[in-house]
């Protein structure tokens, strides 16, 4: 199954920054950027929230019915003429629910990473957030998972073998700052250059984010 950041480098992924940065005005490097770290930490948090049944089923229900890719279909109508506003506000209700208090920290984490302040990370995440619902709704479809029990070995799978354990603690060290406002702090040594381990995403991020 191929991972969330090999779609990316997809054409498909292609299309879906250079939109995102279109209707955002931000950067478009800058937008990739965000992505790359962003859309897997949504999806761990995904993945935490379907670890109990009543999280599962929830999401597995948004992706039967709301999301179930054919937001991915018509991507040239979708940013063309600016990104509905129910859209954006989809994407808020999405974040909101998968990162719950965490949103501000993880928002602000990646503003300093990418050089964007969190108010652009923020309008960023509102148009990417229903895109990665789609994505992951396409994927059940075609991994023909039709329960809550699977939802979180497709999301397992997404993540990507190669993750290990470094990239694993890189996600749950963000997801697991307290939000306070001291959550730059929290893992400063991992995403801003003071990780010895050079593997897995925070050798990538280290390589896209300024530390070549």
């Amino acid at each position: 199954m191929a991972g969330i950041l090999d779609l990316l480098n997809s054409d498909l992924g292609k299309t879906i920054i250079s939109g995102v940065s279109g209707s955002t005005g931000a950067d478009q490097s800058k937008t990739s950027s965000v992505l790359t770290m962003a859309l897997p930490v949504l999806m761990k948090a995904m993945e935490r929230n379907a670890s109990t049944p009543q999280g599962a089923e929830g999401l597995m229900s948004a992706l039967s019915n709301k999301h179930d890719g054919s937001i991915l279909n018509n991507l040239g109508g979708l940013f063309g003429g600016g990104v509905d506003d129910n859209v954006k506000q989809d994407g808020e209700k999405i974040l909101s629910h998968v990162l719950g208090a965490k949103q501000q920290g993880v928002e602000k984490i990646l503003g300093e990473k990418s050089g964007l302040d969190a108010g652009s990370v923020a309008n960023i995440l509102k148009v990417a957030a229903p895109i990665l619902m789609g994505v992951l709704g396409n994927q059940a479809k075609q991994q023909n998972v039709s329960s809550s029990n699977g939802i979180g070995d497709l999301l397992g799978g997404m993540l990507g073998g190669s993750s290990a354990k470094n990239e694993q603690s890189f996600l749950e060290s963000i997801l697991d700052a307290d939000g306070d406002g001291s959550v730059i702090d929290d893992v400063a040594g991992m995403v801003l250059g003071g990780s010895k381990n050079k593997s897995g995403l925070g050798g990538l991020l280290g390589g896209l984010f300024g530390g070549k």
